[in-house]
């Protein structure tokens, strides 16, 4: 035991648990028809993320921080650098105009709440699942 030790007590080292959200990455066209039709049974969420954003990462940060959510949902992940495509689908599809980031909830094949920015972090999401 060191002088500090004795002095100041032995700091207990903390470990810090990060939460791991179930994400499905969102990568190719037809997986939007799949989310519309899984959306009749089961409440589907869009992450839409950039990855070149210090917004979107700190919201996304936020967001993952506080996910309140179990297994009732399914919730992807869009890059939208990498998917832009997808991304340019996800607008015209469910008739949302593009924001970064961008959380959209998906019931019976439409979008039935969607939010954006630092917005995201505020909201009770389970409210709208």
């Amino acid at each position: 035991m060191g002088l500090f030790d004795s002095v100041f007590g032995k700091k207990e080292q903390v470990k810090k648990v990060e939460k791991q959200i179930p994400w499905i990455p969102l990568s190719d066209l037809d997986q939007l028809d799949e989310i519309a039709e899984q959306s009749k049974t089961r409440t589907q969420l869009i992450f839409k993320h950039s990855t070149t954003c210090g917004i979107s990462r700190m919201v996304l940060n936020m967001f993952t921080g506080s996910y309140p959510l179990g297994e009732e949902q399914d919730i992807y992940f869009l890059d939208l650098h990498a998917h832009r495509a997808v991304s340019n689908a996800v607008e015209s599809k469910f008739g949302v105009v593009h924001q970064s980031p961008q959380l959209l909830v998906i019931k019976d094949g439409v979008v039935s709440f969607h939010t954006s920015h630092g917005a995201i972090a505020d909201i009770d999401l389970l409210q709208y699942v």
